[in-house]
């Protein structure tokens, strides 16, 4: 059997906010899955949908540098990746990352990147990202790494001493 590829789209934060509470907040009051980012320039927000036009996907993407970059060039943090839970495995995950580091780096980010939960290290590899640093714990979340990309389509960023 062949999953179709699923539709997705930048879509105003509302239309991902039930997913994205049910999913990483749930049992929590609806403000908890409120970030602030939600509205700030330049943070776009993707969902996937199934042949139904049922959102089953979901991640929010953001400006922000990769902490601690020396010399920081454009990138773009996502955080709130959901997948309804019933989809699971069947690309919809993969459908908004992909549509979000497409969208990054045609605004112009060389770079994105994530805390990630530790559980999801082996999704995030396969998808071409790296750890960087050591693991670290999220108080009332737990355990996550800081996952990076490179994107294409970027110069790679080199130093020319001056004379």
């Amino acid at each position: 059997m062949t999953t179709p590829v699923a539709r997705t789209a930048v879509v105003p934060v509302a239309e991902i906010f039930e997913l994205r509470r049910s999913v990483l907040r749930l049992g929590l009051p609806a403000q908890a899955a409120v970030f602030a980012e939600d509205t700030a320039p330049g943070t776009f927000h993707i969902a996937a949908y199934d042949e139904r036009g049922a959102v089953r996907a979901c991640v929010t993407f953001m400006p922000e540098p990769l902490p601690g970059d020396a010399e920081p060039e454009p990138a773009y943090r996502f955080r709130g990746m959901a997948s309804d839970p019933a989809v699971r495995g069947l690309g919809y995950g993969v459908a908004v990352l992909r549509a979000g580091l497409d969208q990054a780096a045609a605004r112009g980010a060389g770079l994105a990147w994530c805390n990630g939960r530790t559980s999801a290290r082996g999704f995030y590899e396969h998808q071409g990202f790296t750890v960087t640093g050591e693991e670290f714990v999220v108080e009332s979340v737990g355990p996550h790494y800081l996952f990076t990309i490179k994107l294409p389509g970027r110069a790679v960023r080199t130093v020319v001493p001056r004379p």
